[in-house]
């Protein structure tokens, strides 16, 4: 299945977003900041990396519905791209 190119710079964007909270988890921790401080900045990078594979999912599922024949060609039938998003949910 291809992506379009805004699909795939979204999500990269938001990936390198979720880099940087993650380097900023280690730095609280590095410096001892406060344990729900360091949780609060967890939680915001897991949400973060699950709307990125919502995005992905969301790309999946319009290609499915325009493309039924080619995305299931491609190894995507709509079934598959429903435990995909299952795995998310």
């Amino acid at each position: 299945m291809q992506l379009s190119p805004e699909v795939v710079e979204d999500v990269r964007k938001r990936l390198r977003r979720v880099a940087g909270q993650v380097q900023g988890v280690e730095r609280m921790l590095a410096e001892g900041r406060e344990c729900r401080d360091v949780v609060a900045q967890i939680s915001a990078a897991t949400k973060a990396l699950e709307q990125a594979g919502f995005k992905l999912v969301a790309a999946g599922l319009t290609y499915c519905l325009d493309n039924p024949e080619a995305a299931s060609s491609d190894g995507y039938p709509l079934e598959a791209v429903e435990r995909m998003f299952m795995k998310l949910a």
